[in-house]
């Protein structure tokens, strides 16, 4: 019998009168079974004895007789089924903290599976299955488990808390619209939540795009970290060949050069370590909020969505990465530039072929030229002309001063160009911030944002301070130009003689710089030679 009624379904012992399990099953002529106390109560009504289901009709009322199998199988099956409930419930686990436990529950309280918005109750497995079987229990609410369910009632008028103030932004009871919210804008908490969720999805989606651009950002970070690493290394490699064709004099200060760059690459790798570690702490805080929208957002509790949503809606607070970057290091102070401040003349030469793997390609900008100026096509010459053409005067143009700059801007790092001066009686040369005076008279000096040397009446000066007179061996022919700005310096050297003509140290470059050239006045022929950008031959 056992075997028999564990293939047997709940349907199959249901009254459809009761809709109830069989309570002294008797079955009538058509064959049709029913409780005794159901079918003689629906004929004690009924005008004719008729089944329920077939609607066969009897004209005699058939006597009933409880049908001992059917009542047996009845037993069997509910025995089996409290068996089934006991063990269901004991498979069940019991409220943990945080947990709502179930409110029919004696003793060890289960933890709840759903909660019932019409009978305020909570239900573990066990206790729910009346409202999933019983056709009038079957039409209440039911979401997911909650706390204090009294808490969605209205306080004041004891009804359930179904509609939302939009006005108020708040839930409020059928009684409060006719009252308190008679002319607020008032909907039905489903139609609010719908809203709220689409929000929550909305801010969900913005979070994880916010997720993925700081992955990105970290991708970022770590291929400056791999590019500063390369760096680091062609750095190290060439200033070790370097070494090679030095003499074993200067040695010493390899180790103390590759230590320095090491070094940097470790406060690179520290700096960019920070940043990953603050953007995987920002992923870690918008995951959590993903996931608290996330679950907020699959909630059927309409009530807790709302309550929640003030504070969820809106993305935890995250820095701005737009322009962080990881700052690769300069390796100033490499072994050429240690030996020149040790050596001074003796490495001169391998200072110039140390800058010179610093050169750009400068071209001139016309847009900046004085009127009285003359480029070629190429904007590699300049020189000047009596005759002053129709330029507009636009602001970036040099309306008093014979001057010109490159396009080329230096915002970081190394930067170095060539330029024949071969034949010129006066010229200017060197780079300028790109905000120096262009309309008005100016003084060139480094204070004013210009840093150069300059030939007037065959004498070389550098405008720092105070002009400084420079005593020079030859006459250049052509100048080379190197700036470091993370170590604000500027140097000049005399290519053709591979000696240094001056450098400005410590300067503070708090801006972008451009190339900077002034060919002087053509003087009536004797200084009509122009300034020549020339491609970089590296020294050999």
């Amino acid at each position: 019998m056992a075997a028999a009624t564990s293939l047997l379904s709940e349907d199959q012992f249901l009254c459809s009168i009761c809709l109830d399990v069989f309570t002294d099953p008797v079955a009538i002529p058509c064959g049709h079974n029913f409780c005794k106390n159901c079918i003689s109560e629906h004929w004690n009504i009924a005008v004719q004895c008729q089944c329920p289901i077939c609607k066969k009709l009897f004209y005699t009322k058939p006597e009933l007789q409880v049908n001992i199998f059917i009542s047996e199988m009845v037993a069997q099956f509910r025995q089996s089924a409290q068996q089934r409930a006991s063990s269901s419930r004991s498979e069940q686990q019991a409220a943990k903290p945080g947990e709502v436990p179930c409110d029919i529950c004696t003793g060890t309280k289960l933890k709840a599976v759903n909660s019932c918005l019409v009978c305020l109750v909570s239900y573990c497995e066990t206790h729910l299955e009346p409202h999933l079987t019983a056709s009038g229990l079957k039409r209440h609410q039911l979401i997911d488990p909650v706390e204090n369910l009294e808490g969605r009632m209205c306080m004041k008028h004891d009804k359930l808390l179904e509609s939302f103030c939009k006005d108020d932004q708040t839930c409020v009871c059928m009684v409060c619209t006719i009252l308190d919210h008679k002319a607020h804008e008032v909907v039905p908490l489903k139609e609010e939540y719908e809203e709220k969720k689409s929000e929550l999805e909305k801010t969900e989606a913005e979070i994880q795009q916010m997720i993925q651009k700081r992955r990105l950002k970290i991708q970022e970070i770590k291929q400056s970290v791999k590019l500063s690493k390369e760096n680091a290394d062609k750095e190290i490699a060439e200033d070790v060949q370097a070494f090679t064709k030095l003499k074993e004099s200067v040695e010493k200060y390899q180790a103390r050069v590759i230590t320095m760059i090491e070094e940097k690459q470790k406060r690179t790798e520290k700096q960019a370590e920070g940043f990953i570690k603050e953007l995987e702490q920002e992923i870690s805080e918008l995951k959590k909020r993903s996931s608290e929208l996330e679950k907020l957002s699959r909630s059927e509790d309409h009530f807790n969505l709302l309550q929640s949503f003030p504070s969820l809606n809106t993305a935890p607070p995250t820095k701005d990465w737009t322009d962080v970057k990881v700052c690769l290091p300069s390796y100033d102070g490499t072994v050429v530039d240690q030996l020149v401040k040790r050596l001074k003349k003796m490495f001169t030469y391998g200072e110039l072929m140390w800058v010179q793997q610093y050169a750009v390609d400068v071209t001139l900008d016309p847009d900046t030229a004085n009127p009285k100026l003359i480029l070629s096509d190429d904007g590699k010459q300049v020189h000047h002309d009596d005759a002053e053409k129709n330029l507009p005067d636009n602001p970036e143009r040099f309306s008093r001063g014979l001057c010109v700059l490159g396009k080329q801007i230096v915002s970081s790092g190394r930067f170095y160009f060539e330029v024949q001066v071969k034949e010129k009686m006066r010229w200017d040369l060197g780079v300028a911030r790109e905000s120096i005076n262009r309309k008005g008279l100016f003084r060139i000096s480094c204070k004013n944002g210009y840093w150069t040397v300059n030939l007037r009446n065959e004498k070389y000066f550098a405008f720092a301070e105070t002009p400084v007179r420079l005593c020079l061996k030859s006459k250049p022919e052509k100048v080379g130009v190197f700036v470091d700005s993370e170590e604000g310096l500027v140097s000049f050297y005399d290519v053709d003689a591979s000696a240094l003509i001056y450098s400005y140290t410590g300067c503070s470059f708090n801006e972008k710089l451009l190339p900077f050239f002034c060919p002087g006045l053509n003087q009536g022929g004797k200084n009509s030679t122009p300034l020549i950008i020339s491609p970089v031959h590296h020294t050999e």
